[in-house]
């Protein structure tokens, strides 16, 4: 997988204790000068790997983000709050993290002219106009997350406009696999999963026909990794897999590769939820090379084998 990406660089990978951040630093350290900033609120420093700098610090704090970025050539700007629910209950806190903190990011890139790849989100879109979801649709977020996202976002092309600064945006649909469990990423997929092996109910909102586009991780990091080196840089890219799937489906797919016997029952909606996403990816093959390899029965049977390891 390195070998798409860059060699022989000095990289600052900021989150890089998280779920895709420590995915994508196992992906870079073979090759590369590795640096991880993270302030382990949500991550695990033992969770980075060995092989990297760690420097516990916050991305809010503009010294610690100077000093996390003095000499790196590229940077992989994975730190946030990812939580909608908190950027709900607390949005001033979400923003200082999301966009403040990405400012940060961006000014200490630009003292030392690093590349920016920042993980950006589908959220910036809201509820879709149509699908697939194209990078040029109406952005109309429909929580604080995701109008921070969009103002990251947007920054990234800014600094690249007004300061010839090398950025891409990766616009993350549905991420999950190993480690995503019991993060914010993980979502639906944790909560099927973890009643599916105590063959408990598995409580589907509304009538389960909304659709959702799942990408696994390692697909993640090979976008990050393609970033890193294109030359169609200032522009946004969608990471998902191009293809949907209703949860519905999800649902039968995790009782399938558990061999539950859980039952798959419908609820109230949730409020807010959106009905239709669906990444259309064709930017970033074309400009990037990114094609996803990781069918979602594949990831999912996958993860089971890894949550089921590491529970023995």
């Amino acid at each position: 997988m390195t070998s798409l990406g860059p060699t022989d660089r000095s990289i600052l990978v900021t989150g890089g204790a998280g779920f895709i951040g420590s995915h994508l630093v196992d992906a870079l350290v073979a090759d590369n000068d590795v640096r991880v900033l993270d302030n382990c609120s949500r991550g695990s420093r033992s969770t980075a790997s060995d092989d990297a700098e760690f420097v516990e610090g916050d991305i809010r704090d503009a010294e610690t983000v100077d000093h996390a970025c003095s000499d790196v050539d590229i940077v992989f700007h994975q730190a946030a709050n990812i939580s909608v629910d908190r950027s709900v209950a607390d949005p001033i806190e979400s923003h200082r993290v999301n966009v403040d903190g990405t400012l940060n990011v961006l000014e200490a890139a630009r003292d030392v002219n690093a590349r920016v790849v920042f993980a950006s989100s589908a959220a910036v879109y809201g509820e879709p106009s149509s699908v697939p979801v194209t990078e040029s649709q109406p952005k109309t977020p429909s929580s604080p997350y995701g109008a921070e996202k969009l103002s990251a976002d947007r920054y990234m092309r800014l600094y690249a406009d007004l300061y010839d600064l090398d950025t891409v945006a990766l616009r993350y649909f549905n991420v999950y696999g190993p480690g995503g469990i019991g993060t914010d990423y993980s979502g639906v997929i944790d909560a099927f999963l973890t009643r599916a092996r105590g063959n408990e109910e598995l409580p589907v909102h509304g009538d389960g026909t909304q659709t959702r586009d799942f990408v696994h991780v390692s697909d993640v990091v090979r976008a990050n990794l393609l970033a890193a080196v294109t030359e169609q840089t200032g522009d946004a890219y969608n990471v998902g897999t191009g293809k949907s799937v209703t949860i519905n489906r999800l649902a039968e797919l995790i009782v399938d590769v558990t061999d539950s016997s859980s039952d798959i029952v419908h609820t109230e909606p949730r409020a807010g939820d959106i009905d239709e996403s669906e990444a259309n990816i064709e930017r970033a093959r074309d400009q990037l090379g990114y094609e996803p390899r990781t069918t979602l029965r594949d990831g999912l049977e996958a993860l089971v084998h890894d949550t089921a390891s590491t529970t023995r």
